[in-house]
């Protein structure tokens, strides 16, 4: 594909904003051409800030619009499915927020078009996988001068979410992405997942279990453990630390000037991920872009996104029972139904 590749936005909130920013002002090889959202006037303010941008109503219009080459889906996860099929129906690259969709079934059905369509489209926006510092600690891993990994700890904080994030969301939209770091990190799936809930902060809004504390046990024997707590009060935190045979390997220990005065030291935290992940979500996007220009797939695909989906859904079986939960995959080559059942202490 010798020119830009036009790429149309779906879901146009926060995150959908921030992407059609970063198309039109720091990605190269693309062009920003349409946008759509169900909030149809925030759909058009957005369109006229940047010029040849179209407003278009309904997003299976924007899959199928011939001046749309790919597609940015940013909107909510519960329309995923949906709008993905649509892109691989019209054999358009695209680039799916996560989750991949609400469930296991659901992404199993992604990932089984796919093989029917005979090639791969669909990249799924697990964009930690191409932040710097990630990266080296994965490149680092993969070395094998630590000896081979064994346990991860993972931290991931919030300073606050909306009021309508509840318990679930925790498990499906905060801890989703420690489920596919780990994945990555140890080259291999997680088979059981044990997630509680200690006191809730008095901050969290009523009713919502939060922090939670998420155990994986990984198919080589490994184990990660995940703090996740979306009304810390502090700001944005994310960190993460590999212990392996022969050492350790962490990140997010901070990223702003650290400074001495007046007897105090420190950095600043900041309040949200994009910050924290504005270069991942760069180098992601434009990864995309590239590999679609090539017509390739790069990144995390719908079998990372169908995984996450499987343990996630584990994951609210033992948030709501307490107990370890077993992850079941379909067969790799052969997709079969997924289910997942209570663990054998």
């Amino acid at each position: 594909m010798p020119d830009d590749l036009r790429v149309g936005v779906i879901g146009v909130g926060m995150m959908g904003a921030d992407h059609a920013e970063r198309l039109v002002t720091r990605i190269a090889g693309a062009r920003l051409v349409a946008v759509s959202d169900p909030d149809t006037g925030r759909a058009a303010e957005l369109a006229v800030r940047f010029d040849g941008v179209r407003s278009i109503g309904n997003p299976l219009d924007l899959v199928g619009d011939d001046e749309v080459d790919a597609v940015l889906i940013a909107s909510p996860g519960f329309v995923h499915e949906q709008q993905v099929l649509a892109c691989i129906d019209h054999g358009k690259y695209a680039l799916c927020e996560k989750p991949l969709t609400m469930d296991a079934a659901s992404s199993l059905r992604v990932v089984e078009a796919e093989e029917a369509a005979g090639r791969p489209f669909i990249q799924v926006g697990f964009m930690r996988r191409f932040d710097p510092e990630y990266a080296q600690m994965k490149s680092i891993l993969d070395g094998g001068s630590l000896g081979r990994t064994l346990v991860v700890h993972n931290i991931h904080r919030n300073k606050t979410v909306p009021d309508t994030f509840t318990s679930e969301m925790i498990v499906r939209d905060s801890l989703v992405h420690e489920v596919d770091v780990c994945r990555w990190l140890f080259g291999e799936e997680i088979v059981e997942i044990t997630v509680l809930a200690p006191t809730p902060s008095a901050l969290a809004t009523e009713g919502v279990l939060d922090p939670q504390i998420a155990v994986f046990r990984m198919a080589g024997g490994g184990i990660a453990t995940t703090e996740v707590f979306v009304t810390n009060q502090v700001g944005y935190e994310v960190r993460c630390e590999a212990v392996a045979e022969k050492g350790n390997a962490t990140i997010g220990l901070g990223q702003s000037v650290f400074v001495r005065t007046d007897g105090h030291y420190g950095g600043e935290i900041p309040d949200d991920f994009r910050f924290r992940f504005g270069r991942a979500y760069d180098l992601e996007v434009q990864s995309w872009v590239d590999a679609s220009r090539r017509s390739e797939v790069v990144g995390p695909t719908t079998w990372d996104g169908y995984a996450a989906s499987a343990v996630c859904e584990a994951g609210l079986e033992s948030l709501a029972s307490g107990t370890p939960v077993k992850v079941t995959l379909a067969d790799r080559a052969a997709a079969r139904p997924v289910h997942s059942s209570p663990a054998v202490n």
